[in-house]
């Protein structure tokens, strides 16, 4: 039965904040990890777990999620992670050693893995045409808050209460969410057609092989066997998943939609903007810390500039995206980001004052927070009705890959200049590293400038081309 209740700003709404909840907890936990390790006795490779494990998961399953939504429906997927993120939540605060937390992690990063992909088919299907673009600007923008939010938050509870609330304040926000979506969400199919059983199966093993590989790069070595045996079984199975896709009647992700530009250009530019983006958070919330000597508490503050234009930039988006369009705002956005992360690199040193951060922060951030939209909006715009289940997981799974990436490639460079012996030779693995993550985003830029110029028609993004090709 319909629900009539249903609105497009409650599911914004809703949504947005289920989002924000699984973006802060990744953040959240970050900052979690000392007291963790006094309070379970845990290893450094056994903290690196509770990230690792989580980050996996989440990757690895949204493809999957997305399928099973478009099948079973969104919103039941969407309350179903929800549940699944609440109750793995509680049991990371009641681990009561590492090997439980990590256990619990693994499935937390499940119940994420169903919100945030079925999330934006949700919202994608309550606002159509151009609407849609305003909608994802204030998703990004409430997203944003976690930048802002989470090194602090995750700082006060740690200090003022216990390393545990961290996780326990996901449960009674969940519990609200799952009962105002069954309220106010209607259900939302995909095509009614048979599970592409194969194809969940190949494109999960990818992700994993993929993943696996690029979160042990920086413990287990570039070229071990382990990591150069996880990236070819990734590499292989992602090839068989194509080939799969390309031959069977119901493929779960139609690989039609990459001859859209703005599909394919779209993608790209999201796996790059989310690796020049993870592995800079990686880098500056260490210097702040092994560089210039800040605690958890002053290293949240400290990182508001950046956090702040992450949350205001996006406001302003669709008013911009309007005016120059996407290919100019995913452009423009990530080669003012890695202008100001090359503007950090040069003046990194282990006496900088603070105030000399301030201005590349907030420029940094507004660069990340301007392209995100028009990413959005030039996958998800490039798309029907019936696919928007498998555009919103391709997207989600890739921007997670572009993290794991990212941090990998961070950690590598900074592995190779320097190290955390002293200030000085962090601040030389810093500097390579930072310079690294700025590199990302300028080829992040030249992926946006693939997009295709918009056609000047009012409330028309894709191309004319593309758009036939699609409805086809």
């Amino acid at each position: 039965m319909t629900n009539t209740k249903s609105t497009p700003r409650w599911v914004l709404a809703l949504t947005a904040t289920a989002s924000f909840m699984v973006a802060l907890d990744a953040l959240v936990v970050a900052t979690a990890l000392s007291a963790m390790r006094t309070d379970l006795g845990a290893t450094i490779g056994q903290l690196e777990w509770t990230v690792n494990a989580y980050l996996l998961s989440f990757a690895v399953l949204m493809m999957t999620a997305s399928a099973l939504g478009d099948r079973l429906g969104r919103r039941r997927l969407f309350t179903a992670g929800l549940a699944l993120f609440a109750a793995s939540s509680a049991g990371c605060a009641l681990a009561p050693d590492v090997h439980w937390l990590i256990v619990a992690r693994t499935v937390q990063g499940a119940g994420a893995a169903l919100v945030m992909p079925l999330g934006l088919a949700l919202l994608s299907a309550a606002f159509p045409g151009e609407r849609r673009r305003g909608a994802l600007a204030i998703l990004s923008s409430v997203t944003g808050l976690s930048v802002l939010c989470g090194p602090l938050v995750g700082g006060a509870v740690v200090q003022g209460i216990s390393w545990q609330w961290v996780f326990w304040l996901n449960v009674p926000i969940a519990a609200v969410l799952i009962v105002l979506a069954h309220a106010r969400i209607d259900e939302s199919r995909g095509p009614s057609t048979a599970i592409d059983g194969a194809g969940l199966v190949l494109v999960t093993g990818a992700a994993l092989g993929l993943v696996w590989g690029l979160v042990r790069a920086d413990s287990a070595g570039w070229t071990s066997d382990e990591v150069l045996g996880a990236l070819a079984l990734g590499l292989a199975l992602g090839a068989a998943f194509v080939a799969w896709e390309l031959r069977t009647r119901a493929p779960m992700l139609p690989l039609r939609l990459f001859g859209s530009r703005s599909f394919s250009a779209g993608n790209a530019a999201a796996f790059l903007w989310s690796a020049s983006l993870l592995g800079t958070l990686f880098l500056v919330t260490q210097f702040l810390q092994a560089a210039l000597g800040y605690g958890p508490v002053a290293a949240g503050l400290a990182l508001m500039p950046w956090g702040a234009a992450v949350f205001v930039a996006p406001l302003f988006a669709p008013r911009l995206m309007a005016l120059v369009g996407d290919r100019a705002m995913v452009a423009g956005g990530l080669t003012i980001q890695a202008a100001a992360t090359a503007w950090i690199a040069l003046i990194a040193d282990p006496h900088l004052p603070y105030w000399q951060m301030v201005a590349p922060l907030a420029i940094a951030g507004a660069g990340f927070a301007l392209a995100m939209p028009s990413i959005q909006g030039s996958v998800m715009g490039a798309v029907g009705p019936e696919s928007i289940g498998g555009a919103s997981g391709t997207l989600s799974t890739l921007r997670q890959l572009g993290s794991a990436f990212g941090v990998a490639i961070a950690a590598a460079v900074f592995t190779g200049s320097g190290g955390y012996g002293s200030a000085a030779s962090f601040n030389d693995g810093f500097v390579a590293a930072i310079g690294a993550c700025a590199g990302l985003s300028l080829l992040g830029a030249l992926a946006g400038l693939a997009l295709p110029v918009r056609v000047a028609v009012p409330g028309l993004h894709r191309t004319a081309t593309e758009a036939a090709s699609i409805a086809r």
